[in-house]
């Protein structure tokens, strides 16, 4: 059986296609008796409404694209479920798009929720510079920066992280490690460079003695993160670093995992600091140490944002909403023992 029209619909209740449309959107108006000859009608028939065509004909989908750097990631995830609660309360729906880092898919991402019409986009963008971004804007589609500082030209809501680089270096200087490492991403990814570049403002002001050994890896991962680890156990003992900062939880996990299969001890071989303080990282055999960002939260308020800036766009002004990151000390980063 085909998909049924709204003309069907009103041939066989007897009425006219316009009062089909009044009692599916405006149903107060109808009179009792003729909406249970609808309603009959549609249960008959298998009736399904085209939700797409009809917010289509209105302007705008009630979608709305959330992009995202690794959808394997749980951070991601906590935004996510940050922001479906404010978009179910304006009877929105949130669409996960992944662009994998990639500058090519995140375009094809944004073209695709461009030519549905969402009613906006958040993203966590590969560049956060791109004019892909600002075009949009341009072209009626708001967009807000989810986990990355804009410009005054959109919303944005993000994390200091060059404070959350520096607080974890400070903290792991304050345990006696002298020779620290930054297991990070693409330096092109700005979190990562922000990240890197609060550590080293750290190690820096600690003066002489203290060294910084930047471990770039190509992508954001666990395996990542483990091969990084079989890469400084492998060091003789006298050259390994003492202590790692990840520029992420799932990093720092398959870091901590690297430390395990080659026996070395954590903290008291390796002390280890991720990023994100994802709910795995209080959950791994040694309780992970981590910079904690307010996941959900970011996730409400770049959708608050973006519902704000369509249903009162002449009052509207962009913000650009900055978090304050916070160290949790869990097992993994310890005190150093006689050192």
């Amino acid at each position: 059986m085909g998909t049924r029209s709204i003309k069907e619909v009103a041939e066989l209740a007897r009425v006219s296609v316009g009062t089909v449309s009044n009692v599916l959107n405006r149903p107060e108006i109808v009179s009792p008796a003729t909406r249970e000859r609808v309603f009959q009608a549609i249960r008959e028939l298998g009736f399904v409404r085209n939700e797409v065509a009809r917010h289509l004909r209105v302007g705008r989908s009630r979608t709305v694209g959330l992009v995202v750097l690794d959808v394997s990631n749980p951070f991601f995830a906590d935004v996510a479920q940050g922001a479906e609660g404010p978009a179910d309360e304006h009877d929105t729906m949130v669409v996960l798009c992944n662009s994998g880092a990639d500058p090519v898919r995140e375009r094809r991402h944004l073209d695709q929720l461009e030519q549905q019409r969402v009613l906006g986009i958040l993203i966590t963008p590969v560049d956060a510079a791109s004019p892909r971004l600002t075009e949009l804007a341009a072209r009626g589609t708001p967009v807000v920066l989810v986990d990355s500082a804009a410009s005054g030209a959109q919303c944005s809501v993000a994390v200091d992280d060059r404070l959350g680089g520096r607080i974890a270096g400070e903290h792991l200087i304050e345990r006696g490690h002298r020779r620290i490492a930054f297991i990070g991403g693409p330096p092109s990814i700005k979190q990562v460079a922000d990240r890197h570049a609060g550590v080293m403002s750290a190690v820096e002001a600690a003066g002489d003695g203290v060294e910084l050994v930047a471990c770039a890896m190509p992508t954001l991962s666990f395996d990542t993160g483990r091969r990084a680890g079989e890469r400084l156990a492998a060091m003789p003992p006298g050259e390994r670093p003492t202590a790692a900062f990840c520029a992420n939880d799932v990093v720092a996990l398959g870091f901590l995992q690297a430390m395990a299969a080659r026996g070395l001890r954590v903290p008291a071989d390796m002390a280890i600091v991720g990023y994100d303080d994802i709910e795995f990282a209080a959950a791994a055999a040694v309780p992970l140490s981590s910079v904690r960002q307010p996941r959900e939260l970011l996730g409400r308020t770049a959708i608050e944002l973006l519902l704000e800036e369509v249903t009162e766009s002449e009052r509207h002004r962009h913000r650009q909403v900055i978090f304050q990151p916070d160290l949790v000390v869990r097992a993994s980063s310890e005190p150093r023992r006689g050192g």
